[in-house]
Parts: C-alpha cells; sequence; structure tokens
C-alpha cells in the first residue's frame, strides 16, 4: 500500500500531476522541468495496461478516470492529460477532470501551434488508432482554422516499438515502418506534422530524416507543458520555492523497466532530482 499525501488543489507548494498510459508522458516531463525547475512532479505510467490506443472509448474513459483519481491522491494543483488517446477522449468529454483542479489535456494546445506553425495549411497527424479514428485534432483544428487540410494517419507500431528500446536514429526496423505510416502524409505535402502521441518526440530524428527539414514536428507533449505553464502562471500558483523541485514517479508495472528507459525521455538521471520510482495500486 503506498502512502499518499491529502488533495491538494489550490496551494503553490503541490506538484504538478501528469499522467500516460505508458512512459511517453515523460517528454511532457521533460519540457515541464525545463520550464518551472523548481516546481515538483508526480508521474503515472500505466505500464500494466498499455497501450490505450488500440482499447475502446470507454475503456479508455474507465483507465482515464482511475488515473486521475490515483494522481489526485497525491496532492496535485494541476493535472496534465499527457496521451494522446486520453486527450481525444477528454477533449468531447468535459467531466473528465473535477471543476476543482485545473487540468489540461495535449489535444488542444497542440492544435493551437499547429496553426500557428502551418503556411500552406495542410496539417499531418500521427497517432493512435484511437486517437485517429476520434478525429479530435481534426476538429479542434477546423474550430480555429476551417480551411486548414489535415490529414491523419494511425500509427499502432511505433509505441511498441518505443516502449521496447527501438529508438535509435538508425535502428532499421522502426525507420521501416516510419515510412509505411508517413508515406501517404508526405505525399500529401503538409508543411507540419503533429506527433499526436508523446512517445513519438523519442524517435523525433527517425521522423525528421524521413519528412524532410521543411517540415515542422509538434511534440504533444511540450505543447501540454506550454499550456500547463501559462495556466499556472494565470491562477497565480507557480512555486515560490528557490530550490530544485523533486519527482515521484509511478508506474503500474515494472519499476526496474521504467527506470531503465527513463533517461532516454528527460534526458537526465532520475536521481539528479531526487527521484523515487514505486508500483502504484490505482485501485485502492
Amino acid at each position: 500500500m503506498i502512502e499518499t499525501i491529502p488533495e491538494i488543489t489550490n496551494t503553490k507548494t503541490a506538484a504538478i500531476g501528469v499522467f500516460d498510459s505508458g512512459i511517453g508522458g515523460l517528454t511532457c516531463v521533460g519540457k515541464l522541468i525545463e520550464l518551472m525547475p523548481n516546481e515538483d512532479i508526480v508521474y503515472f505510467g500505466d505500464t500494466a495496461r498499455i497501450p490505450y490506443g488500440t482499447r475502446s472509448k470507454e475503456t479508455v474513459l474507465r483507465y482515464a478516470k482511475q488515473d486521475i483519481a490515483f494522481i489526485k491522491r497525491q496532492g496535485v494543483k494541476i493535472i496534465i492529460a499527457a496521451c494522446g488517446t486520453v486527450s481525444s477522449v477528454a477533449v468531447s468529454h468535459k467531466g473528465l477532470a473535477d471543476a476543482d483542479i485545473l487540468f489540461t489535456e495535449v489535444v488542444t494546445p497542440t492544435a493551437q501551434a499547429a496553426v500557428a506553425s502551418t503556411r500552406n495549411k495542410r496539417v499531418g497527424v500521427i497517432g493512435t488508432s484511437a486517437t485517429i479514428k476520434s478525429g479530435a485534432y481534426a476538429k479542434a483544428i477546423h474550430g480555429m482554422v476551417a480551411d486548414i487540410k489535415v490529414f491523419g494517419i494511425a500509427c499502432p507500431l511505433l509505441v511498441p516499438l518505443i516502449e521496447n528500446g527501438y529508438t535509435e536514429r538508425d535502428s532499421v526496423v522502426t525507420r521501416i515502418i516510419v515510412e509505411q505510416y508517413l508515406n501517404p502524409i508526405k505525399a500529401e505535402g503538409v508543411d507540419t506534422l503533429i506527433l499526436g502521441c508523446t512517445h513519438y518526440p523519442i524517435i523525433d530524428q527517425i521522423i525528421e530524416d524521413y519528412m524532410g527539414e521543411g517540415v515542422k514536428l509538434i511534440s504533444s507533449g511540450k505543447e501540454a507543458a506550454n499550456a500547463a505553464y501559462a495556466m499556472l502562471t494565470k491562477a497565480n500558483l507557480l512555486t515560490d520555492k528557490a530550490t530544485p523541485g523533486t519527482s515521484r514517479y509511478y508506474v503500474s508495472d515494472s519499476t526496474e523497466q521504467f527506470i531503465e528507459n527513463a533517461h532516454s525521455y528527460l534526458g537526465e538521471d532520475l536521481n539528479a532530482r531526487q527521484s523515487i520510482v514505486e508500483l502504484a495500486n490505482i485501485e485502492e
């Protein structure tokens, strides 16, 4: 049984809460640390039930509610759904997070960044099957600029490849899969590509190599971190601490594998922020 902290939703000293279906949400955490190095962070990766992208909408919603409940029990002032699949559900399910706590998903801020980026009004989106099927990014973009053309492709094999360490730039299998998936989008002449899953920035060099220098990649995890920073600033909830923040990481399966892979996402040793990694029980 993990000892939890009472819910705290309106104090500067509370942590930033982040959750994902696996460890891809660490791309968001890395940006949070860059933007707000003095903030404490609580992260939950539901590694026992990954991938979410192949699940039904009802199952994704149930998992997301459990994830949010766990994060809230850790005492946080904002929750970031750093998962493209969950976010695609969240934008159409406004009751996912309680009104008493700040909340952001990745779709809305990422769509805003893509609209600001594109010059030829042709935007590509890659994500899990559930994310692409939802049409969430296209709806969000068209709600901002109606005449932008959006081309979405599901890439179901990328998350398992990334979670299993096939992330090096010269990984032959990953390069082949990326080429197969992205060929139709490249053929459409997009100038902006949304990485609609927070895992994908880990292989952004492979994606850049195939798409070419003229295509701007938009990281959903980084854009969610930027949105969280803006929200905390507006609510006057940024920490007053002058000392570096600490991080607590929870996973639902294999802490060892998490620790082994985390440095690829964070670009730092977990111990650098006095981090702890524990196995979570989300069914309390």
